[in-house]
């Protein structure tokens, strides 16, 4: 059990938000978001040379870990970043790497 004795709850939450920043594509849609205040997925899906599917697919790792939200607008989701998620994020990679 080294592991609970020697990893914390901010070392685990630090490393969620990193693995869901680890594509290219999830950090175009993090700064996207960052510069705007929403974004519909139809709009996302027009601007990325991606398929409908793999976008969601990481609409889905960004919103798991709780960097992004999403609001049903039938027939759009919206996505907005999460402020308070983003900003707890920024503190834990500014923390832990000294930046």
């Amino acid at each position: 059990m080294i592991e609970q004795e020697i990893i914390t709850e901010e070392q685990k939450l630090a490393a969620r938000y990193a693995k869901a920043m680890g594509h290219p594509i999830r950090m175009y849609i993090l700064e996207l978001l960052t510069k705007q205040a929403c974004c519909y997925s139809g709009d996302l899906s027009e601007i990325l040379p991606i398929a409908k599917s793999t976008l969601s697919q990481h609409l889905k790792e960004l919103k798991d870990a709780g960097l992004i939200q999403g609001e049903i607008e039938a027939p759009k989701i919206k996505y907005c970043i999460n402020r308070e998620n983003w900003e707890k994020a920024r503190q834990l990679f500014k923390r832990h790497f000294k930046i």
